[in-house]
């Protein structure tokens, strides 16, 4: 199996440098001149569908801790280049040396890294800065260096001239400081693409920005390789009925993609929408922001109903958000308590609120997951209550031992991890 040449992976020195902003601005001006495919390295459900808007086509997660090579390097392939947006720090990774950090999925696709910095409050010194990361591992290659941020023309020669030495990458472009550019965020993240009315008009402002300060024809322009088989993860039903809206929005591609392939049909249904759940062997609720749409879950007449009656005759399986539904209750920010599906013996509250982060190493005996499996979980809520069977025997990404994660209850279980592939 060969590894994709083309492209590039998009990485910083650490999170909050401006990554998103200059990876959606080169995926929109490049799309404008020819296809390009997109990526997010590791576990993410928001960036990519940003991705999408910029790019016009789909966008996978290639998760370096979470998935093989091979499965990677399948899910990489294609014959137009790909754009990798990086995760926190180049080299940032699982625990305990860094695992699946973005410099790991830089090196397994053999895809040169474009280094974004955040130069305010930066000068001379961002030369030290960008010649640690190059000279840190000799296995990573680079192909330039975006500035972001920049102050002003002065700023600029001064970050310039610090960086014309022969043994570091060129300076492709400097992204001069601009608030309006800036994009909301939540607790989990940006706020979703679905969610912004003017996405398509910022989106062209970020690659009118890439356009006027990188100069785009010094970036890699090869194709990767077709791959024509490689490992799939198995559908856990032949007919699985999806919830899909603003409250249930955080299902993995790779895996819909996956279970297609074996010939799985899936079904989507609206719970805002109050639809009735379809008739499947598998019900699935994805994760999502259930708690900024809990009283309108909670006044849902056909869709609790019929979710209900569909414990009866099919599997269900909740997954964070859609965890909580299953729940008796779900207790909001503002501390209002909305009475939930009654499926499970759980309360779980978003008045205190902690967060809950990181890689997780899975396995249950029972349900449409047995097996092991490897996810993460990454949320605020906090349980209040749980009782019954639990779902998944637990680890985290160093092997460690955890408590047991989620409840099953008859054919009804889930828990506030997400899967991203199976373990092997």
């Amino acid at each position: 199996m060969t590894p994709t040449k083309g492209g590039l992976v998009i990485g910083a020195p650490a999170s909050g440098s401006g990554k998103t902003t200059v990876s959606l601005a080169l995926m929109r001006a490049l799309a404008r001149r020819g296809p390009v495919r997109a990526a997010k390295s590791g576990p993410d459900y928001i960036d990519p569908r940003f991705h999408e808007a910029a790019c016009g086509h789909p966008s996978i997660n290639l998760d370096a801790w979470a998935m093989t090579p091979d499965r990677i390097r399948l899910l990489a392939a294609g014959d137009t280049p790909l754009i990798v947006e990086g995760a926190m720090g180049l080299f940032d990774g699982a625990p305990p040396q860094g695992q699946g950090s973005t410099a790991d999925l830089a090196v397994l696709l053999d895809l040169p890294v474009l280094l974004v910095i955040d130069a305010v409050r930066m000068a001379h010194s961002v030369a030290a800065l960008v010649g640690g990361y190059v000279h840190h591992r000799p296995d990573v290659r680079f192909c330039g260096i975006i500035l972001n941020r920049v102050g002003s023309a002065r700023h600029e020669a001064m970050l310039r001239g610090a960086l014309d030495r022969t043994d570091l990458p060129p300076v492709l472009g400097a992204i001069p400081r601009q608030d309006q550019i800036n994009h909301p965020s939540r607790h989990l993240g940006l706020v979703q693409a679905a969610e912004r009315s003017d996405l398509s008009d910022w989106l062209d402002r970020l690659a009118d920005l890439a356009e006027a300060h990188i100069d785009l024809d010094l970036l890699p322009d090869a194709t990767p390789r077709p791959i024509e088989c490689g490992p799939r993860t198995p559908p856990p039903a032949q007919h699985i009925a999806m919830a899909q809206d603003q409250a249930f929005a955080f299902a993995y591609p790779h895996l819909l993609a996956d279970w297609r392939e074996r010939g799985a049909q899936i079904s989507y249904f609206s719970p805002l929408a109050d639809d009735p759940v379809p008739d499947a062997d598998l019900v699935i609720l994805p994760g999502g922001y259930p708690e900024l749409h809990a009283g309108r879950l909670a006044r849902t007449q056909t869709f609790l109903k019929s979710l209900r009656n569909a414990s009866k005759l099919s599997d269900i399986y909740g997954e964070c958000g859609g965890y909580m539904v299953l729940g008796q209750t779900l207790t909001d920010a503002q501390g209002q308590t909305h009475p939930m599906a009654g499926l499970l013996d759980l309360d779980t509250s978003f008045a205190r609120r902690k967060l809950h982060l990181g890689y997780r190493q899975l396995e249950a005996r029972h349900g449409p997951f047995a097996g092991q499996w490897r996810g993460h979980e990454f949320h605020y809520a906090t349980t209040t209550r749980a009782q019954g069977e639990t779902l998944f025997a637990a680890r985290d990404a160093a092997g460690d031992n955890l408590a047991p994660m989620g409840l099953r209850t008859g054919r009804v279980c889930g828990s506030f991890a997400h899967v991203i592939d199976r373990a092997v």
